[in-house]
């Protein structure tokens, strides 16, 4: 019963940050970087948890979240959105579309671990 995450972020740095602190924390985390075919590798993880950046090679995160809540096999997955734009219209955008928590970068580890346990516990108990 491992706990399973994938990341989709560009920024070698931070995917290797997030990486290495949620493989301490037990989790298996797959990564991926680019958004043209995002919606198919998350379809195929089988993972718990999405971290999806914003701004991606290819498509949007926007452009991901939406389809991936148009889709029956990952409506209700739980996402967590990271951005370095903090500008509440981006903020709107990404609640309407269906985001289960948003992050601005930068962030600190522990707002990291404390967002992916809190979604895994509440999709856990649905």
């Amino acid at each position: 019963m491992g706990r399973r995450v994938l990341l989709i972020e560009d920024e070698p740095n931070i995917a290797e940050a997030i990486r290495f602190l949620l493989t301490r924390d037990g989790w298996h985390v797959e990564t991926h970087a680019d958004g043209a075919d995002a919606v198919e590798k998350i379809a195929g993880a089988s993972a718990d948890l999405i971290i999806l950046d914003v701004m991606l090679p290819g498509k949007s995160g926007m452009d991901i979240l939406r389809e991936l809540r148009d889709r029956d096999d990952t409506r209700d997955l739980p996402v967590l959105m990271l951005t370095a734009r903090g500008q509440s219209r981006d903020r709107d955008m990404a609640e309407k579309a269906g985001v289960s928590r948003f992050m601005t970068k930068p962030f600190s580890n522990a707002e990291v671990l404390t967002a992916v346990r809190d979604l895994h516990a509440q999709a856990s108990q649905t």
